[in-house]
């Protein structure tokens, strides 16, 4: 079972931070929001990577039957790219490289924007 964090954005106030499972293995990434029937507003998860990379922190959306927020994330904590993800959608990537895929509600797509800095907290 993944741990939870919260992801914070010290450029921006986020209300009500949601609560993110960290996936920083093999098998918690590729279950990922496969075959699930929906998303929590107040839920996410992020995929970590081992180093900063475009093809690395590339997403697929099959057998995902909810539309995310998908906010890519450089080492150094910053927002390097966002999209919209449709479900079903073969795949996405990064304009810039990223080590961290956080994915979350589409409501929340305006918490974070290209540029931010964001902080991982102990849930």
């Amino acid at each position: 079972m993944p741990k939870e964090i919260y992801v914070s954005n010290k450029n921006r106030r986020i209300e009500t931070l949601p609560r993110i499972r960290y996936c920083d293995t093999f098998l918690t990434q590729l279950r990922g929001f496969t075959f699930r029937p929906r998303l929590p507003c107040d839920a996410g998860l992020i995929l970590v990577g081992k180093r900063d990379s475009r093809l690395a922190s590339s997403i697929h959306m099959l057998f995902v039957s909810f539309d995310l927020t998908v906010v890519w994330i450089n080492s150094d904590m910053k927002v390097v790219d966002q999209a919209l993800a449709k479900s079903w959608h073969p795949a996405y990537f990064s304009k810039q490289p990223a080590k961290f895929v956080l994915e979350i509600h589409p409501e929340r797509w305006n918490d974070f924007e290209i540029g931010d800095i964001v902080e991982f907290k102990d849930a």
